[in-house]
């Protein structure tokens, strides 16, 4: 994931957004092999304070982002990322 700006929806139609999306999943994914849980909370959590201090990160993006990762995780994890985001849009 280069950015969080890959998570916003980008206006294409007939389904291409959910391809772009999907690829760009599919390379998150990839990019994670091997590392733990915790490594990867750390990765995302820092690139969205850079981005957030940068100011390219907004409420939305977070809000978005969210909502498409929510569904493939847990209850537990579910209310971590919820907290997670909740104290971005804090900064």
């Amino acid at each position: 994931m280069d950015d969080f700006a890959s998570f916003v929806p980008s206006g294409k139609k007939d389904g291409a957004e959910d391809e772009e999306w999907m690829r760009e999943a599919e390379k998150l994914l990839a990019s994670c092999k091997g590392k733990s849980e915790r490594e990867l909370l750390g990765e995302i959590y820092a690139r969205a304070v850079e981005g957030r201090r940068a100011g390219t990160l907004t409420d939305e993006q977070i809000d978005l982002f969210c909502s498409r990762i929510a569904p493939l995780l847990d209850g537990g994890k579910r209310k971590r990322l919820k907290k997670i985001a909740e104290e971005l849009k804090k900064l």
